[in-house]
């Protein structure tokens, strides 16, 4: 074989125009996969096994996606290329890509990493690609000659990209039969087999299971792999260094290093957990916060979506697990003056300033259609003294609310709120006094100002609380550059919103690490919430540790987030195989 070719055309930005965009023919479900042709620089043309960095030039998201090559033809009269992708519909950023019509815009930077060795004349191989991993490998067998190479398609369901393969024997196997042989690629590539067949050499791209599988039974056969492997990029060009993985010669780039390496080489991380063989078919998302029942774990976080009544017209709000009331305090609250949201990148500040009617008269109006809707009800209960807070939680504890949510980290009030969050002592205090007052489940909610949050939570935890919910929004400042002057009319404001997340999950990792370092009995539940917008982002949450979550400026953009949220925790867990959210919660820190 010939040695592996580093950088044979050199990457460029471009700007390419989208000459057509449609979902793949063949693949299943429909609309699964989509094929993009660009119209690309022809100085860009790839080598077999190299992939390029897409980003839709309209694109919401920060960084492009990397893409394997599946075909390129050269258009002599226009000095340019058609390239073409295999995109498998996943996440946001691929969604976007696959959205994409007739002459839109996408920065293309490539071609990236290196290339498939080029196997000797007479060598007898096989390529192997499983799902989109087909691309590469359809890619590569296009650039050797018709009849010298086996090729094996494995898919879930259907088939597809292999209308440019031109192999001695083409073999495809799909997980439900519909086509070829019924099973995985397993289902025909055995040590045995692959002995028998007298391969030198094995060439394959494809999920990591597939990928593992192959060089184990290459291993055993004593035959030499080339895996093409993925991992996430942020720039892929071996910048970063964050897309690097183990082999035996050391961390190597991805991007740079590979994306195709000999197998041999490559150290596979062991599955956590073996797949499991039976998915569960029914789920069980009902969570229990420190006595606090709720029939699934996303919350309404407070001040984002009022009393629960004003999105009743939109959906089911019993098909939420909580609502957290607006911050509540004893006296009505007029909040504060002058601007009170302003939106930045990826979030949203605010100054609202505990505006309410005050606990007397949401006991009296707001608590009784809130019951009404079938979700768990939480009172946010707030106050600028210990005096009112006190009286506060008398009135509560009296009422029909099913929890309280002590509120000790609001950022856009002068006294009380976030002031008596900020110290281990402090917030010892205030929850030791409500804890004396009252019997229903007390969840304490923490500010990220805190310079010992986890201090701060094992004293709320010591003073009683029967759960913890982290964050609340943090402290930013906004200035108005057209006159001069900061925003807010108290300078600090409240921010939150997908800009915050990997920040919160941080604080809400680091609370529960601690919590697992005590004896299990002592333990107290944490509710994660900052910048939760999809499911995606709960289940991070959740795998951190965080028994529940609360969702707050997502539902300012799309009113049915939670809902959604709900759904895709729902189809997530069928998925896997999870029965339970415990049976996912906190597996990240194991």
């Amino acid at each position: 074989m010939k040695d592996f070719c580093q950088d044979e055309q050199p990457a460029i930005f471009q700007t390419a125009a989208v000459l057509d965009c449609v979902p793949t023919k063949g693949a299943y479900p429909v609309g699964s996969v989509y094929t993009l042709t660009l119209a690309a620089d022809k100085k860009s043309v790839p080598a077999a096994g190299q992939f390029f960095m897409l980003r839709a030039k309209k694109s919401q998201l920060l960084l492009a996606r990397p893409i394997s090559v599946f075909n390129v033809e050269i258009i002599p009269d226009k000095g340019s290329a058609k390239i073409e992708f295999l995109i498998l519909l996943k996440g946001q950023g691929t969604k976007e890509l696959c959205s994409l019509k007739k002459d839109d815009q996408v920065e293309l930077l490539g071609p990236c990493g290196n290339t498939f060795p080029r196997p000797d004349p007479n060598a007898n191989i096989c390529l192997v690609g499983g799902g989109v991993g087909i691309a590469p490998m359809a890619g590569f067998a296009s650039s050797l000659l018709e009849g010298t190479y086996d090729f094996y398609a494995s898919f879930k369901s259907g088939s597809y990209g292999l209308q440019n393969v031109r192999a001695k024997t083409l073999t495809i196997t799909t997980d439900d039969g519909s086509e070829g042989v019924h099973g995985m690629v397993s289902a025909v590539l055995t040590t045995d087999y692959i002995k028998a067949k007298r391969y030198n050499a094995i060439y394959a791209c494809g999920p990591t299971p597939m990928l593992r599988y192959i060089q184990g039974i290459c291993r055993e056969a004593n035959i030499q792999c080339y895996l093409s492997l993925e991992q996430r990029m942020a720039c892929g060009m071996g910048v970063c260094l964050g897309c690097t993985i183990q082999t035996l010669d050391g961390y190597k780039r991805c991007c740079k290093d590979g994306p195709v390496f000999a197998g041999q080489k490559i150290i596979f991380e062991e599955p956590a957990r073996l797949e499991r063989r039976e998915r569960a078919k029914q789920v069980d998302l009902s969570v229990n916060i420190g006595g606090l029942k709720m029939s699934n774990p996303v919350i309404a976080s407070s001040g984002t979506f009022g009393f629960g009544t004003e999105y009743q017209s939109v959906f089911d709000i019993a098909s939420l697990g909580g609502i957290s009331s607006k911050g509540l305090t004893l006296e009505p609250r007029q909040g504060n003056t002058g601007i009170r949201v302003w939106e930045t990148p990826s979030g949203l500040m605010n100054s609202i300033g505990l505006q309410n009617p005050g606990i007397p008269h949401f006991i009296k109006e707001e608590l009784p259609q809130m019951k009404k809707l079938g979700a768990a009800v939480i009172a946010n209960l707030s106050g600028s003294t210990a005096e009112s807070y006190c009286e506060g939680a008398r009135l509560l504890e009296k009422s029909d609310v099913d929890a309280i949510e002590l509120n000790i980290s609001c950022p856009n009030v002068s006294t009380g709120g976030a002031a008596l969050g900020m110290a281990c002592q402090s917030a010892g205090d205030i929850t030791k006094k409500i804890r004396q007052i009252v019997t229903k489940p007390l969840i304490v909610k923490l500010t990220p100002q805190a310079s010992d949050i986890v201090g701060v939570a094992m004293a709320c935890k010591k003073a009683g609380a029967d759960a913890i919910s982290l964050c609340n929004s943090f402290q930013g400042v906004a200035i108005d550059i057209e006159r001069g002057v900061p925003v807010f009319d108290k300078i600090k404001a409240g921010f939150g919103g997908p800009a915050v997340r990997p920040i919160a999950l941080r604080l809400v990792w680091e609370v529960v690490e601690a919590m697992n370092k005590l004896p299990e009995k002592e333990r107290i539940p944490v509710i994660g919430i900052g910048g939760i917008a999809t499911w995606r982002d709960a289940v991070e949450f959740i795998m951190a540790g965080a028994a529940a979550v609360q969702v707050g400026t997502a539902t300012f953009a799309n009113p049915l987030a939670m809902k959604e949220i709900v759904e895709g925790l729902e189809a997530f867990m069928k998925r896997k195989g999870y029965k339970t959210i415990k049976d996912f919660c906190g597996i990240a820190q194991k």
